[in-house]
C-alpha cells in the first residue's frame, strides 16, 4: 500500500491541508512547520508545546487546542523537527509564563528540542521538558529513563494541557506532566508494516500467520514475533505485558486502546471487551476509556494498549474539558465504567429434560447451524458476501435465548419471540425471512397442535415469506427448499407430526442439493449468477439443516 504524496513535499502538503481544514481552531506558525491554537498566545498562561515527526496523526498537530497543547511542531515522517522549527513554534505560543516541551524520548527530538530550549533561555524565556517514556517493551523497568514514548504521549499531553489551563505555573505544569508520565505504561502489537510516502514497499512485513509484539511508532518491527492471535488472545498479551509494570494506586485507571493507522475501530472494540474484563479481574477500575486512533504510525496495522494509574489530581486533570481537531474532552466526571455484555444469559442455562419443545427443537437447530457455519459461509461467498453462516449463527442463538425466556408459555408465543429475536440478531435478508417463518408458524399454532394444524401454520408462514421476499420457485433462494418442505408436510399430515416432519425435511434436503443446478435470480447472488452454478444455495441449505434437526427432536417425542 502506497501512502499518498511524495517524500519531498509530504510534510508541507499535509500540514497546509490540515490548517486549511481546521483554520477555525489552529493557525500555521509563519515560516515554520508548526501550528498554534487560535487561542494563543495567552498572557500569563504556560504554553504547552509538543511535537515530533509526522505520520502519527492526530499526534501532534491534531492535539492543539484549549485544554490540550498550545502548539505543535512537525518534523518529516518519523524524523524530529529541527531546533529552528521548535524555537519558532515555541515563540509563537509563549504567553510570558514559560514553555513546557513535551515529546517522546528519542535522541533526535531530545537534541533539537534541547537546543531550542537553550535559545529560549538566552532570550529570557524559561522552559521545562517532559520526556515521555511509557513503552514497556523498549527498556528495563529499573531504567525507565531509557524507554521511548509511544501512545502514552496522549495521556501526558492531556494532563499537562489541563494543568496549564487551570492556571498552574511552569513548575506546577511540569510536576503534573512528570506524575502522568510515571503513572503511564504502554504495550503494543503490529500485524503489518507501514509504508513511507512515495515508497512502494512497507518498512517491514509481517507474515499472515504471525504478529509482532512490542513495536514502536516509527515503522519498527516488534521485539518478539508470535503466531497470529485472535482478539481475545491479543488482548490477553497486551494486558499481561502491562499488569506487572503498573505502579500501585487506588485502582482507578484511564485506559486507551490505540489504533496504529490501519486497524478497524470495530476490531479494536472486540479486543477492548477482553481488555476490560482482564483489568477488572485484576482489581482495576477503568474510569475513563478511549478506543480509537491517537498516536498512529502512518498505515501500520496494529494496536497498542496504554494504562495510566490515577490519583485524585490526575483524575481531575484528565476529566477536564478540552477541544482540538483530533480530540475533544467533554469534562464529564470520571466514574466506573461497567462491562457491557451482549451475551444472553438464557443461553447459559442448562439444557435439562424439562425444557419445552420449542426450546429443544431450536437448540438442536442451533447446534446444527453452528457445526455447519463455515460451510454456509463458503456457499454464500461463491456469489455473495460470505456472511450467511455468521448471520444464521447469530440469529439462531438469539432465537434459542428468546424461547428459553418464555419457558412455560405457549408454543405460539415462544415461536413469535424466537422469530423476532432471530430477525433482530441476524439482520440482512435472511434474518428478516427466517424471522417471518418462525413468527408466522407460531401465529398459526394458537389452538390444538396436530399434524394438520402444523401443516396449516407452515402454509401460512410460507405465504407470508413469499409476500415479503417476492421470490418464486426456481429463483435459487431459500424458497426452493421451503416449498418442497411445505408440500411434503401437507401430503404426509395423516401420518402424524413427527413422521410428516421427517419426510418433509428429507425433501427439503434433496431440494437444497438440487439448487446447485439453478441460477440465482434474486438478491446479491443474481449479479454473479454463473459463478453460483454447481453450488447449492446457502439459504436453502441452512433451511434443510434446521428442519432436519427439528425433525430429530420431534422423533424423540413420539
Amino acid at each position: 500500500m502506497t501512502v499518498l504524496g511524495t517524500a519531498e513535499t509530504f510534510k508541507r502538503d499535509w500540514l497546509d491541508g490540515f490548517v486549511t481544514a481546521y483554520g477555525r481552531e489552529v493557525r500555521k506558525v509563519p515560516d515554520a512547520y508548526g501550528v498554534v491554537g487560535r487561542h494563543v498566545p495567552r498572557r500569563g498562561k504556560v504554553a504547552v508545546v509538543i511535537g515530533g515527526g509526522c505520520g502519527h496523526y492526530p499526534a501532534f498537530a491534531g492535539l492543539v487546542g484549549p485544554g490540550l497543547a498550545d502548539g505543535a511542531v512537525v518534523g518529516d515522517v518519523f524524523t524530529s523537527p529541527s531546533a529552528e522549527q521548535v524555537y519558532r513554534t515555541a515563540r509563537a505560543a509563549d504567553g510570558g509564563a514559560g514553555v513546557l516541551f513535551g515529546y517522546g524520548n528519542y535522541q533526535g527530538d531530545v537534541l533539537h528540542f534541547g537546543l531550542a530550549a537553550r535559545r529560549l533561555a538566552a532570550e529570557g524565556i524559561d522552559s521545562r521538558t517532559i520526556l515521555v517514556t511509557d513503552d514497556v517493551a523498549s527498556g528495563p523497568a529499573d531504567k525507565p529513563e531509557s524507554r521511548r514514548g509511544v501512545a502514552g504521549d496522549f495521556f501526558v499531553f492531556k494532563i499537562a494541557g489541563a494543568a496549564a489551563e487551570r492556571g498552574d505555573d511552569l513548575d506546577g505544569v511540569y510536576a503534573a506532566a512528570v506524575k502522568a508520565n510515571a503513572a503511564t505504561r504502554t504495550f503494543g502489537a503490529a500485524f503489518g508494516g507501514c509504508t513511507l510516502p512515495g515508497a512502494d514497499e512497507p518498512l517491514f512485513t509481517v507474515s499472515d500467520s504471525e504478529m509482532e509484539l512490542g513495536l514502536g511508532i516509527h515503522g519498527e518491527p516488534g521485539v518478539r514475533t508470535v503466531g497470529r492471535l485472535g482478539a481475545v488472545e491479543l488482548a490477553d498479551e497486551l494486558v499481561d505485558g502491562l499488569l506487572p509494570e503498573l505502579p500501585t494506586g487506588d485502582g482507578r485507571v484511564a485506559v486507551m486502546l490505540n489504533g496504529l493507522g490501519r486497524t478497524k475501530y470495530e476490531e479494536m472494540f472486540v479486543a477492548y471487551k477482553r481488555v476490560h474484563e482482564r483489568l477488572a479481574a485484576a482489581g482495576l477500575d477503568p474510569v475513563h476509556i478511549e478506543v480509537g486512533e491517537f498516536v498512529t504510525s502512518l498505515n501500520m496495522a496494529g494496536v497498542s494498549l496504554s494504562v495510566m494509574v490515577l490519583d485524585d489530581e490526575l483524575a481531575e486533570l484528565y476529566a477536564a474539558p478540552c477541544s482540538s481537531p483530533g480530540y475533544r474532552g467533554s469534562g464529564i466526571q470520571l466514574e466506573s465504567v461497567p462491562l457491557s455484555s451482549t451475551v444472553d444469559h438464557a443461553l447459559a442455562r442448562p439444557e435439562g429434560d424439562g425444557r419445552g419443545i420449542v426450546d429443544r427443537a431450536l437448540t438442536a437447530a442451533m447446534h446444527s447451524i453452528e457445526e455447519n457455519e463455515a460451510e454456509l459461509g463458503r456457499l454464500d461467498a461463491v456469489a455473495a458476501d460470505g456472511d450467511h453462516g455468521l448471520g444464521m449463527t447469530r440469529g439462531i442463538r438469539a432465537a434459542v435465548a428468546a424461547a428459553r425466556r418464555l419457558e412455560g408459555e405457549s408454543v405460539a408465543d415462544a415461536l413469535l419471540a424466537a422469530g423476532t429475536a432471530f430477525a433482530d440478531a441476524a439482520g440482512g435478508a435472511s434474518g428478516a425471512l427466517y424471522g417471518v417463518l418462525l413468527a408466522e408458524t407460531g401465529a398459526g399454532l394458537r389452538g390444538e397442535i396436530t399434524a394438520h394444524t402444523v401443516a396449516d401454520a407452515v402454509d401460512g408462514a410460507v405465504r407470508a415469506f413469499v409476500e415479503l421476499g417476492k421470490a418464486e420457485p426456481g429463483d435459487k433462494t431459500m424458497l426452493d427448499g421451503i416449498e418442497p418442505f411445505r408440500a411434503a408436510l401437507r401430503e404426509h399430515a395423516d401420518s402424524g407430526v413427527a413422521d410428516a416432519w421427517r419426510k418433509a425435511a428429507q425433501g427439503a434436503t434433496l431440494a437444497a442439493q438440487d439448487t446447485a443446478n439453478l441460477l440465482p435470480a434474486k438478491g446479491r447472488a443474481a449479479r454473479l449468477a454463473q459463478r453460483s452454478q454447481g453450488h447449492a444455495d446457502p439459504g436453502a441449505t441452512s433451511f434443510a439443516l434446521i428442519v432436519t434437526a427439528v425433525g430429530e427432536v420431534l422423533g424423540r417425542t413420539d
